[in-house]
């Protein structure tokens, strides 16, 4: 039998990855590296070895600095993976030395989110917006990643007056993106005519938004009867899907179920998805989806509130609906609302799982639709003190 080498590295997994997640002394840090476990499970890739420091401030080369690095390549030589995700946004010129330093693939926490989106994409117009956004996320990786691409075409027959490949490579991109932002730009018209036609029938539209994994399309199935995809795992659904809701009395409103926000949502996300949240930003109330058991529910409802801002949707009258009641360990973990300064009904505690609470939500939609009942009629123009004063006391 041959001797075996004292030192091999093991087998090359391909779906295992190394993660590294540094301390900048910014807070949330251990939450922050749990949201990363669950990016890298919702990719389905297994975790081999989590590397963690602390630093000042990130290292303009290798963003976490030579020593860190050295760490890193000796767990490649150990575990064998080909891939390393850090837990932060890397800029191309310290992916590419990070490349070339550990031999392998270096993925940063925007490429890992984009990866999830193009696997969850499910209708046409999503896998063309996350194809924007892939396409948007590389141009910025052309300058200093792909320096092995700066040669002169040459060739007999091929040459020309000097356009390297790169810049080829570049027109090209550029051409796509214009294709898919044509392409994205019907759609929006479409949604544009629909949009108009519900506004003529004056039916209200309500958006479900929140968190990622809060349990939206829990409580869109719970409230629509209908079977759309839910998992406990981040993006567990992309694509906005709309639905009918009847409220008795009332007649129908519209609803819609929009993708999940997170930390460090990609700006080149939110660009490409922009069209489709502007399904929210014309909504006439937001339900505001929480994880009532999570500990850093604060924060992420201001990250919510911050990509709402973003697009123009914070002006829009907010329910913030506490979910997941029967798993959190609360004070008040049984199904309330609670109201604002103005009576307005502005906080619900239920269980989409469960159901329990659901109709405080349908209370909350009623409200709503008489609110804006009230002000159709108030903003008539006024034909005597007598006509108005009979409208006041009718309502």
């Amino acid at each position: 039998m041959p001797d075996q080498p004292i030192c091999s590295p093991a087998i090359i997994n391909i779906n295992a990855a190394i993660l590294v997640s540094l301390d900048f002394g910014r807070g949330c840090y251990a939450e922050y590296l749990e949201e990363l476990r669950q990016l890298a499970a919702s990719d389905r890739i297994t975790v081999s070895a989590v590397i963690t420091g602390k630093r000042s401030r990130p290292d303009p080369a290798f963003y976490a600095g030579t020593g860190k690095v050295d760490e890193i390549a000796a767990v490649i030589e150990q575990t064998g993976v080909s891939l390393v995700i850090f837990n932060h946004n890397l800029s191309p010129a310290q992916q590419r030395n990070l490349e070339q330093r550990l031999q392998c693939r270096v993925l940063d926490r925007t490429s890992l989110i984009l990866d999830i989106f193009a696997q969850r994409a499910k209708s046409h117009e999503g896998k063309l917006q996350v194809e924007l956004a892939q396409l948007e996320h590389l141009a910025t990786r052309l300058v200093r990643g792909w320096t092995h691409l700066e040669r002169q075409k040459g060739g007999i027959g091929l040459r020309g007056p000097g356009e390297t490949q790169l810049e080829t490579d570049r027109q090209l991109l550029r051409k796509r993106v214009k294709l898919l932002k044509e392409r994205l730009v019907k759609f929006q018209r479409q949604r544009e005519v629909q949009r108009r036609s519900r506004q003529r029938a004056d039916v209200m539209s309500v958006s479900i938004v929140g968190y990622t994994n809060a349990g939206k399309s829990t409580l869109f199935n719970s409230l629509t009867r209908s079977q759309a995809y839910t998992a406990n795992q981040l993006f567990a659904t992309l694509d906005a899907t709309t639905r009918k809701l009847f409220i008795p009395d009332h007649g129908q409103l519209v609803i819609s179920d929009t993708v999940g926000f997170i930390r460090d949502l990609p700006h080149t996300l939110v660009a490409a998805f922009r069209a489709t949240l502007e399904e929210t930003v014309q909504a006439d109330i937001l339900l505001h989806v929480v994880d009532s058991g999570s500990p850093n529910r604060d924060e992420q409802i201001a990250e919510v509130n911050k990509v709402l801002q973003e697009i123009g949707a914070d002006k829009i009258q907010q329910v913030l609906i506490l979910n997941k009641i029967d798993l959190a360990n609360l004070t008040l973990a049984v199904p309330g609302y609670g109201r604002d300064e103005c009576g307005r009904i502005n906080q619900v505690r239920l269980s989409a799982r469960t159901g329990a609470g659901i109709e405080l939500i349908r209370l909350a939609l009623v409200e709503v639709i008489g609110q804006r009942t009230s002000q159709r009629y108030t903003i008539q123009p006024k034909v005597g003190a007598i006509a108005g004063r009979a409208v006041e006391s009718s309502l």
